[in-house]
């Protein structure tokens, strides 16, 4: 049994789940929507340029967060994973996990967004175990704050390795799939490294490499 690794946004759905639950958090009238989709903008083009500071959107997206229960927003989250995430779901990730489960793999999510976000997305999924940005709660709200390493860039490795030796696993005969250059270390670290609908920076590296491209519906 191999390990089995997908990144979230962008290669198991076809959007960005923060971006997307932003737009959900204006329809709830918790922000105001031209500012706060405007800030949300830039820092996903930060993103997208491998240029932002992952600290910095968490800061500001998670702020109309603060003084709200876990069971309220798991509450909010359900429906509109429903309504929103599910038809996004490329069917090319659900036959390709598929497999993975047939093959006898351990099928884990590991991803940049937050946990409150990622779990039931997976959930949805079929898949149970994820690594992702993990919120502070503080007298039963949430604080505004994350905990840990957050899942970004060379913090995905960290909190992998750190799991891998929780569960006595390993990462050998390990597969991972992710769009993203942000991914590129994590990528470069596993035996078998699939790329899909890439940007352009991890599309030329791939190429170079003779990584496998995916082109995911």
């Amino acid at each position: 049994m191999a390990l089995a690794i997908f990144d979230l946004d962008e290669t198991l759905i076809h959007g960005d789940c923060s971006s997307l639950w932003s737009e959900q958090m204006v329809r709830l009238g918790w922000v105001d929507g031209e500012s706060f989709m405007q800030r949300d903008k830039e820092l996903m083009d930060a993103y997208g340029r491998g240029h932002l500071a992952m600290e910095d959107y968490m800061a500001f997206s998670l702020e109309p967060l603060i003084g709200r229960t876990p069971e309220e927003i798991e509450h909010l989250v359900g429906p509109w994973v429903e309504d929103f995430i599910e038809p996004i779901i490329f069917s090319d990730a659900t036959k390709t996990i598929a497999a993975h489960r047939k093959a006898g793999d351990r099928i884990l999510v590991i991803s940049a967004s937050g946990i409150h976000l990622v779990k039931p997305i997976a959930e949805r999924l079929g898949i149970d175990e994820v690594l992702a940005i993990e919120l502070e709660v503080a007298h039963g709200a949430y604080s505004g704050k994350t905990v840990g390493t957050l899942t970004y860039r060379e913090g995905k490795i960290t909190r992998l390795l750190e799991w891998l030796d929780a569960e006595e696993e390993n990462l050998e005969g390990a597969s991972f799939y992710s769009d993203s250059r942000n991914d590129l270390p994590l990528l470069l670290k596993v035996d078998f490294p699939h790329v899909v609908n890439p940007d352009p920076v991890l599309l030329e590296h791939a190429e170079k490499a003779r990584w496998p491209i995916h082109l995911w519906k």
